[in-house]
């Protein structure tokens, strides 16, 4: 299985999970399989907020799942599309939430958890 870690900087498992998908500099695959990693940086950052292109953004690569903080509802929906599940980071670092997410620790986000928007009024179901 290939989990995808949302991350700010790039300091392989140690890395800081990135509290939203679509703003994350950089994203640690992490192939549970083969016990391999590998960084991508993220090719959509210049999106307009609401408008990620998730499977850009993580440069086409072949997931299954996505561990982040918070995220938008339609990279949800896109990730979704493409059979690819989306976890809540509930630890600081990709080694910690990569052993709660092998466990079944991490909760699956929805449309319900999706981010609502930033600023005074926008409202994100991440902290």
């Amino acid at each position: 299985m290939k989990v995808c870690f949302a991350v700010q900087k790039d300091e392989g498992i140690n890395s800081a999970v990135f509290n939203h998908f679509g703003s994350a500099p950089n994203f640690i695959v992490i192939d549970t399989a083969l016990d391999q990693t590998v960084t991508v940086n993220n090719k959509d950052l210049d999106h307009v907020h609401g408008a990620c292109n998730p499977i850009m953004a993580i440069g086409g690569q072949d997931i299954d799942a996505v561990v982040v903080g918070g995220i938008g509802a339609g990279a949800i929906r896109g990730l979704n599309a493409k059979g690819i599940r989306v976890y809540r980071s509930m630890a600081s670092t990709v080694k910690e939430n990569l052993a709660l997410f092998k466990n079944g620790g991490l909760p699956e986000m929805s449309m319900e958890h999706a981010c609502g928007g930033h600023g005074q009024q926008g409202g994100c179901g991440h902290h």
